[in-house]
């Protein structure tokens, strides 16, 4: 047993004589007065498993119950791993205290390919930037992803129907074997558990259906440290479910989930409930980048972009914007403290787009994701929002960090704070920079389609700092300045995609 990782009870017993994917397995592992209920499942002939993630170090004590008896101890020692990553405040840690900073992708169909083409796909995600991929349980049935996959998660019944109780193990570890290799490669599994684009009747089965599916699939997969759970790729649009049933989905992987794995909830047009408790961080379909600091501050959880269309040329609108542009899209979202998912989605005579089945990738916005990775992760910290003072959108030119004694007389800012929110939205779509801090040790201020000669940040006083211009475009850093405090100017090179970098120096 190591710290982190995985831990696997083996147990031979009599097969179940009922539903195969309830089969009672309970455990209870014990440490220092401390103990941790999980429940086992059943894997097919006669085999009968108990998955157990240690969280710390030291003897447990174990016993199961149920359909299988045993008991006996053994020793967690220190491992390689991370842990759980979870959500802390507006950002994401592991659970041992390390930074990770989400850089997704979407492959939704990937395990539903032939091993041939899963293989291509993970010797691609070897060199690509990415440390989370989108996939789903269930297959995809959708333009570009007409094919059957080899196989599925249940058995059918004499009539041909799905027959939830009959789990195909086959299927199944097929799915973990591509959750364990992402986590060989550092890379997150957010597994989308439900989505509507389906012709085998998955997204239309019933209430039971679901519940024994779902109770089936978190205690197969709950020790699996790099999962996350998706409810659905687009809930709003699986008209076969209520909004109870989203409730009752939520309750259900409480239940069976004794680790609390992050858990999100995405959309098509109608965002999900982010205030609920259960639900860790916010999963939107939208490019409204501007809105990421209200919607940080609103619900006080992260917040991933993980749809904001794709690189490509296919005839969908969500699917053909150019690489410059995705690249663009992640920097308006990480400067502002929150989050992206790459796709890519390239017309391909043999219909592999990579958004749906892998494969390999052929756009330009990789490099550029990689170059922002490389930027995030040499901050001091977590970046939040930034918001420069209102008051210097009319005055810009004063000198002095503090807004003037008599601003609230001043009536352009009387006029800002009598904006309805539909009226700020106008305002910030149109003028917006995207800016982040991390405390007063780093800010950092990207202009997009901004392309100003000259340009100023307001620093604290009581630091110094060095400014370096950020070329995103050609992935480049340069100096501007050294020992920066308060209201600084600076030139700039007239030119879109720039940010500016202020890193404390005393």
């Amino acid at each position: 047993m190591k710290q982190y990782e995985v831990f696997e009870l083996v147990l031979n017993g009599q097969p179940p004589e009922g539903s195969e994917a309830l089969a009672e397995v309970n455990a209870v592992f014990s440490l220092d007065g401390q103990e941790k209920e999980v429940k086992g499942f059943y894997d097919g002939n006669g085999v009968y498993k108990v998955r157990f993630l240690p969280e710390k170090c030291g003897v447990y004590s174990w016993k199961v119950s149920g359909a299988v008896v045993d008991e006996g101890t053994e020793e967690c020692v220190p491992g390689d791993g991370h842990g759980l990553v979870r959500a802390e405040k507006t950002h994401f840690v592991y659970e041992d205290g390390s930074r990770y900073i989400p850089f997704g992708t979407t492959i939704y169909a990937l395990v539903h390919q032939e091993d041939a083409l899963v293989r291509e796909t993970m010797e691609s995600l070897k060199k690509a930037p990415f440390n989370k991929v989108r996939h789903c349980v269930f297959p995809k049935s959708y333009e570009f992803n007409q094919n059957e996959p080899p196989c599925f998660a249940f058995e059918k019944d004499g009539d041909g129907k799905w027959d939830v109780n009959r789990p195909n193990y086959k299927f199944w570890e097929r799915l973990e074997k591509a959750i364990l290799e992402l986590a060989d490669m550092g890379i997150e599994t957010d597994l989308i558990l439900f989505h509507p684009y389906d012709r085998w009747g998955f997204a239309t089965m019933t209430a039971e259906e679901n519940e024994i599916y779902l109770r089936y699939a978190i205690r197969r997969l709950a020790a699996f440290p790099s999962v996350w759970w998706s409810m659905a790729n687009e809930y709003d649009i699986c008209f076969a479910k209520t909004v109870e049933d989203w409730a009752r989905f939520e309750e259900i992987i409480k239940e069976e989930d004794p680790y609390g794995h992050l858990l999100s909830n995405h959309y098509c047009m109608k965002p999900y409930d982010n205030s609920r408790e259960n639900i860790t961080h916010l999963s939107m379909q939208n490019i409204l980048f501007y809105k990421a600091p209200q919607w940080i501050r609103e619900y006080k959880k992260p917040l991933i972009y993980d749809e904001c269309c794709y690189e490509g040329d296919i005839h969908l609108s969500w699917g053909n914007i150019s690489a410059e542009e995705m690249v663009h899209r992640f920097w308006c979202a990480y400067c502002d403290g929150a989050f992206a998912t790459h796709g890519e989605t390239f017309l391909s005579d043999d219909d592999v787009l990579w958004w749906a089945k892998g494969g390999k990738l052929k756009g330009k916005s990789p490099e550029g994701i990689a170059f922002l990775r490389e930027v995030m992760e040499s901050l001091p910290g977590a970046l939040e929002p930034w918001d420069e003072p209102v008051w210097t959108l009319y005055e810009p030119d004063l000198q002095d960090g503090d807004a003037p004694a008599d601003l609230m007389e001043n009536p352009f800012f009387k006029l800002h704070a009598s904006l309805t929110e539909a009226e700020r939205d106008a305002l910030n779509l149109k003028d917006s920079a995207y800016c982040g801090h991390y405390e007063e040790k780093a800010f950092i201020k990207y202009y997009g389609i901004q392309q100003p000669g000259r340009s100023c940040m307001f620093l604290p006083k009581n630091h110094t700092y060095r400014i370096e211009l950020i070329d995103t475009r050609e992935r480049k850093k340069s100096v501007l300045m050294n020992g920066a405090s308060g209201t600084v100017w600076f030139d700039m090179p007239g030119k879109e995609k720039m940010a500016v970098f202020a890193i404390a120096t005393s």
